[in-house]
């Protein structure tokens, strides 16, 4: 069965990196329709907007999104609209509450990691990230130009939503970490959790502090199964365990919300502006993230599994783009992936 999918570039190295998944999507899946629209400072320049409302309607009544990256420095970090809310507009107004992140060290790639193989290997989790509440969602306050305030609100309902996916992806244990030592809303998410893992008795639950969820994420990853966050501790979190893969160009994620709604799907590197247009980006987060959009936007678990499979096989050949201690560029390393398949 076909399926629609609205493709947003955006800013940076985001067109570089997306015109490579889109390259491999259409070798296993050639009757796929993809839409593309401008998102970003990309936007802004073109319509004034980071989002139009002609590009979020497409998104809604999509089949899923597949997102490059956002981000600008020609535009003011404090500007009414600003490249980056674009993609806060489509998590927020589509709520996408879950942010998913698998973090899977490869043999193939061992010597790009800082870490030993024999300290990764076994290292197989899912970091499940609130996306919708917290600091980021929160009110923000200016009172003068020496002090400002974000608040960080959470609700028992969305602790509730976004925990009942964690335990339902876990194979084993949910480490659902928090500061309820400090924070009011980590006390409301520690509660909220541990009412949800009652609901599944199979699943072991373990609270633990995110300054020292920090730690074991070097100390002990292979300790980690699911790992389940609010949005700030999952943004910086999941960018830490990120050197556990050797590079943040090799990790792919989805944003989902509730069944019916398109699920946004985004490597999770930023739009690297100093490298973009130099042809030496990282494909391979992006090609890993459709992949991943098949397998849980669309249901197409094989094709999900020969993008994989090609990846490992071109890994495994040697060919590597900067990042990862090679020589390679963004072509060179698709074509790899292509050859693969």
């Amino acid at each position: 069965m076909s399926a629609r999918i609205v493709v947003l570039p955006g800013d940076g190295i985001g067109p570089e990196v997306i015109n490579s998944a889109l390259d491999v999507l259409n070798v296993v899946a050639d009757d796929l329709e993809f839409e593309k629209h401008l998102v970003g400072g990309a936007s802004m320049r073109a319509f004034g907007r980071s989002l139009t409302d002609e590009a979020f309607a497409a998104c809604s009544e999509s089949d899923a999104i597949l997102f490059g990256s956002v981000g600008d420095p020609s535009f003011p970090l404090d500007g009414a609209d600003k490249p980056e809310e674009g993609l806060r507009r489509l998590r927020f107004e589509l709520d996408l509450y879950a942010n998913l992140r698998p973090v899977k060290p490869r043999l193939s790639l061992a010597d790009a990691s800082p870490f030993r193989w024999e300290h990764l290997d076994g290292t197989d989790m899912l970091i499940v990230r609130e996306l919708t509440g917290g600091l980021y969602f929160g009110g923000k306050h200016e009172s003068s130009e020496h002090r400002a305030i974000d608040e960080s609100v959470y609700t028992t309902a969305q602790v509730d939503r976004v925990a009942r996916v964690a335990f339902r992806v876990a194979r084993r244990k949910v480490t659902s970490v928090d500061k309820a030592n400090i924070l009011e809303t980590g006390r409301l998410w520690r509660t909220g959790v541990t009412k949800v893992g009652e609901d599944f008795p199979d699943v072991e639950l373990v609270h633990m502090l995110v300054d020292n969820a920090a730690m074991q994420l070097i100390a002990n990853p292979r300790s980690f199964d699911v790992l389940l966050t609010e949005n700030l501790f999952g943004d910086i979190l999941s960018d830490e365990a990120s050197m556990l893969t050797g590079s943040l160009g090799m990790l792919p994620s989805a944003s989902l919300g509730d069944p019916g709604v398109p699920g946004l799907f985004e490597p999770s590197h930023g739009s690297a502006p100093d490298i973009a247009g130099r042809g030496v980006a990282n494909p391979m987060a992006a090609i890993l993230t459709a992949a991943m959009m098949l397998r849980m936007g669309l249901n197409r678990p094989d094709e999900a599994e020969a993008i994989e499979s090609a990846v490992d096989k071109a890994l495994t050949s040697g060919t590597r783009t900067r990042d990862l201690g090679g020589i390679a560029g963004t072509q060179e390393m698709t074509q790899a992936v292509l050859a693969a398949l």
